[in-house]
C-alpha cells in the first residue's frame, strides 16, 4: 500500500513478525507461510525480520523453500532465557553455533540479522565482553532484554561494553496488564538509548498505532506510533522525561501528521533524513500480527 516518504521513514523495516507468539500464537508452518506471503506484499517494506527460536531452526529447515534470493527469509533469532550469567555464555555460544549453521545450510534463502536473548540479573561487564567474543564475526544486531525495572542500568552497561552491534530490548506489553510498562518506564528506557548511543527495539503490546484504551488487556496500550514516534523526536529535540511522557500518552490519533518531507506531532517536527539517522538507535517492534498494525493505519487514512 502506498504511504507519504515520512510515514515510510517511521515504520520502514520496523515490524519484526512474531506470529509464534502470544496472543496469536501460530505454529511454526503458518507463521512461516505467513512471512512468505508478507515479503511479497506491497506492505513489505515495513517487515523486517521473523521471530524465530533458535530451537525451531531444524523445524524451519524444511519451509525455507518457500522464499527465494530476491525474498530471502531474514530472521531475528531468540536464544533461550536462561537463570544466570555461566548458562547464559553456553546458551549463547549454542545459539551462534545454531545460526552459523542455519545460514550455511540455506545460502541465499535466510540471513539471520539479529539475536534476541534474556540477560539474567547476574550479568556484569566482564561476562558481557565476552559474549562480544562469543558473537565473534556473525554480522549481528543482538538485542539484550531485561524487566523494564532495570533499562536504564542495562542500557548503561551495554554502553560500557563499547560494542556498537549490542543494543537494548524492551518489553512493553503482553496480554495481561501486567506485562505493560508504565510511560514513565518507556521514557527513561528512551532517554537513556538516546543518552548512551545503544539501539533499542520493543516487543509485544504495539499492535496498535496511538495508545488507547482496551477491554482485552483491561488496560492501555501503547501505541507504535508514539513510542517509535518518541524515540526519534525525544532524541532529535533533547526532550526532558515529561515532555517524552506527554507524546507516549497521547490517545489524539490527530496529533500525529505525516508529510511528504516532515513527521509531525503537535508542534514538533522532524525531517526524512532526520527520521533515517535516528532510526538506527530505535529500529524495530515485534508484532503477533503484521495484519492488525496495517488496518489501523488504513482505518486512519495512513495507508492508501
Amino acid at each position: 500500500m502506498a504511504a507519504v516518504a515520512s510515514l515510510r521513514a517511521l515504520l520502514g523495516r520496523a515490524i519484526d513478525y512474531a506470529g509464534m507468539f502470544p496472543p496469536c500464537s501460530l505454529a511454526l508452518e503458518p507463521g512461516m507461510k505467513n512471512q512468505a506471503e508478507y515479503v511479497r506484499s506491497p506492505d513489505s517494506w515495513m517487515l523486517s525480520t521473523f521471530v524465530l527460536p533458535v530451537v525451531k531452526f531444524g523445524d524451519a529447515a524444511a519451509l525455507v523453500s518457500q522464499f527465494d534470493k530476491h525474498h530471502p527469509l531474514r530472521v531475528s533469532a531468540l536464544g533461550a532465557k536462561t537463570e544466570n550469567a555461566k548458562d547464559f555464555l553456553a546458551e549463547l555460544k549454542n545459539a551462534v553455533e545454531a545460526i552459523r549453521s542455519f545460514q550455511k545450510q540455506h545460502l541465499d534463502l535466510v540471513s539471520v540479522v539479529q539475536l534476541e536473548m534474556f540477560l539474567p540479573e547476574d550479568i556484569d561487564l566482564a561476562k558481557l565482553n565476552g559474549a562480544v567474543g562469543v558473537v565473534g564475526d556473525l554480522k549481528l544486531q543482538t538485542f539484550w532484554e531485561t524487566p523494564a525495572e532495570s533499562a536504564e542500568q542495562t542500557i548503561s552497561l551495554l554502553a560500557r561494553a563499547k560494542q556498537p552491534a549490542f543494543g537494548y530490548k524492551l518489553r512493553t506489553g503482553g496480554v495481561t496488564a501486567d506485562a505493560f510498562p508504565s510511560s514513565v518506564q518507556i521514557a527513561r528506557a528512551l532517554l537513556a538509548s538516546t543518552k548512551h548511543h545503544v539501539s533499542i527495539k520493543f516487543t509485544a503490546g504495539l499492535h496498535h498505532p496511538v495508545r488507547q484504551l482496551l477491554d482485552e488487556v483491561k488496560t492501555a496500550m501503547h501505541g507504535f506510533l508514539n513510542v517509535l514516534g518518541a524515540g526519534v523526536l525525544s532524541a532529535e529535540h533533547h526532550w526532558d522525561e515529561a515532555q517524552t511522557i506527554e507524546m507516549l500518552e497521547d490517545q489524539r490519533a490527530g496529533s500525529f501528521e505525516f508529510h511528504d518531507t516532515v513527521f509531525a506531532w503537535r508542534d514538533w517536527e522532524i525531517t526524512l533524513d532526520r527520521i533515517k539517522a535516528r532510526r538506527k538507535f530505535v529500529t524495530s517492534f515485534g508484532s503477533c500480527s503484521f495484519d492488525e498494525p496495517r488496518e489501523d493505519l488504513r482505518a486512519l487514512n495512513l495507508l492508501f
